[in-house]
């Protein structure tokens, strides 16, 4: 009987040992999938943050190639306004109120404009067309002939100025 209780644990042994190389397996695979989900997860993340700053590259060219077909719109203005500066009509007020209107709603959506009497010439922005001779070390604007435009963060236009200094 000995002999057929050895047989037994024997069998036994082999049944645990079976068991345990199962489970081990198992939790092998459940640690593999665990990290390929984790994997595929930041994969996701990464994807969907990728897409949405793609749609937002894409929004702010598409809304600098409307703000670059408006400019001429704008220097018109410019130009209808500093012809009727001195003038008191109707009209002249309409004029100056319209182009105000245009550029405070193209404002509100993130239109800078360029180039203002005084203030420090910076290459990156400003196009020197004229330079006058100063006895000041730095170099000013010292008149914007046509106005520049920033959208969002990057020039549209840089803005032509004469230079002082």
């Amino acid at each position: 009987m000995s002999n057929e209780f050895a047989d037994e644990v024997t069998a036994s042994d082999d049944a645990v040992t079976s068991d345990i190389t199962e489970l081990t397996t198992a939790e092998s695979e459940r640690d593999e999938f665990r990290a390929l989900a984790q994997r595929l997860q930041a994969d996701f993340e990464n994807y969907k943050k990728r897409v949405h700053r793609d749609i937002e590259d894409a929004n702010a060219r598409g809304g600098a190639k409307v703000i670059g077909a408006i400019l001429p719109v704008l220097d018109a203005f410019d130009l209808a306004v500093g012809h009727f500066a001195d003038a008191t009509s109707d009209e002249a007020k309409a004029l100056v109120q319209s182009r105000q209107l245009l550029l405070d709603s193209l404002a509100k959506e993130g239109l800078e404009r360029l180039g203002v009497v005084g203030e420090p010439f910076d290459p990156q922005v400003h196009d020197a067309v004229m330079h006058v001779e100063d006895e000041g070390g730095e170099q000013i604007i010292d008149d914007v002939l046509r106005a520049g435009y920033r959208w969002k963060g990057g020039v549209v236009r840089p803005a032509m100025v004469r230079v002082k200094g």
